[in-house]
């Protein structure tokens, strides 16, 4: 049985973790979407850890910006599955950023796409890199 659920364990929560990725990270961007993720060695249960981010000078309403990290979320928690085994597979801790970067609220299926599309690049940038 695969798990979908996006559990709090899953979740970037560290300063001293959130501080390094923004220094050390690398960045892709699918529009409406920038990623910014770097390998990590601390231990933490799951394979990544992840945040989900919408500017408040983009979005000056709150419901608006719930409303596209609700959206992301759930892209990411759907197509989260196929990551994990890249990174199980080959041994790696990798901790994420999700940036919305977009000026309106995007559908559903935009954000799906470039988050699907997001996960396969950086799972392939991260294979390229052998520390």
């Amino acid at each position: 049985i695969i798990d979908t659920k996006f559990h709090k364990k899953e979740r970037l929560c560290s300063k001293k973790q959130i501080d390094s990725l923004f220094e050390k990270g690398t960045s892709i961007t699918f529009f409406p979407v920038k990623v910014i993720f770097c390998e990590t060695v601390v231990e933490f249960v799951n394979p990544c850890q992840v945040m989900f981010v919408v500017p408040k000078r983009l979005f000056k309403r709150a419901h608006d910006r719930n409303k596209i990290k609700r959206r992301l979320r759930e892209a990411y928690r759907i197509n989260k599955n196929n990551f994990y085994e890249v990174l199980k597979n080959n041994n790696k801790k990798v901790i994420f950023s999700f940036i919305y970067i977009g000026k309106k609220i995007a559908s559903y299926e935009e954000i799906e796409k470039s988050t699907l599309t997001a996960l396969k690049k950086m799972s392939s940038q991260l294979l390229n890199i052998n520390p």
